[in-house]
């Protein structure tokens, strides 16, 4: 397996099932989810890094802000994924942003502390957790590369590729993608604007090598997307 293909495999696994604090008879008692409405920001850069949160649903936006105030998206995570992890790295404050993306998005925190514990007790879930912060680093790094060194529309096609490989499904010769991801996001993530992704979909829209609607991504010949 490909290092792009670990990130993705890494990352698509349900953490949240493994460390909720709800789950943990010892833990569940003194812990309560948290719960935001869509535009609701969980953390801000220079706030203390003191938990780490897992989302048992909606979506989380994690960015920055550049020195004239843009806003710079680095992931979208979704149910099942863990964010705030740096913390364990021994980042003292938050240099990212997070923020819910849907109304009653639902996390759970657990503290540094609580979560050292968790690790201490099972070094399979450590190897994890670390191999995760590292893949996301790396991952972050090749979004860098592809700024600097790629065009809008190959940074577009990376990241459809990215996401046959995240969670493409197999549909005869076609592969589906199931996604919430608005035009805007899928911008932001790839740092381009709405209208050259919605330009470039179009485009590989009148060439049949895909169809697409607000739920989902349909890719009908991956050859020619590559």
């Amino acid at each position: 397996m490909n290092d792009k293909a670990d990130i993705w495999y890494l990352e698509d696994v349900d953490l949240f099932n493994v460390l909720c604090p709800h789950k943990t008879k010892t833990l569940s008692e003194r812990h309560q989810f948290n719960y935001f409405n869509k535009g609701d920001f969980i953390y801000f850069p220079e706030e203390p890094s003191k938990y780490i949160y897992m989302i048992a649903d909606g979506r989380v936006k994690i960015g920055s802000y550049t020195g004239d105030g843009k806003e710079v998206v680095k992931s979208i995570l979704g149910s099942g994924e863990v964010f705030g992890e740096l913390a364990l790295t021994g980042e003292d404050k938050r240099t990212n942003f997070a923020q819910a993306m849907d109304d009653k998005t639902t996390v759970c925190p657990i503290s540094i502390e609580e979560m050292q514990e968790l690790m201490a007790g099972d070094k399979s879930l450590s190897l994890k957790i670390y191999k995760l912060i590292g893949l996301r680093i790396r991952k972050l790094e090749q979004k860098i590369e592809s700024l600097v060194f790629k065009d809008a529309r190959t940074r577009v096609i990376d990241f459809l590729k990215d996401a046959v490989a995240y969670k493409g499904q197999k549909v005869g010769y076609e592969t589906v993608i199931r996604t919430k991801l608005t035009h805007k996001d899928i911008a932001s993530l790839t740092g381009t604007s709405r209208q050259t992704v919605t330009t470039i979909l179009n485009e590989l829209k009148d060439k049949n090598i895909l169809t697409f609607d607000r739920r989902r991504i349909l890719i009908r010949d991956m050859e020619k997307l590559s």
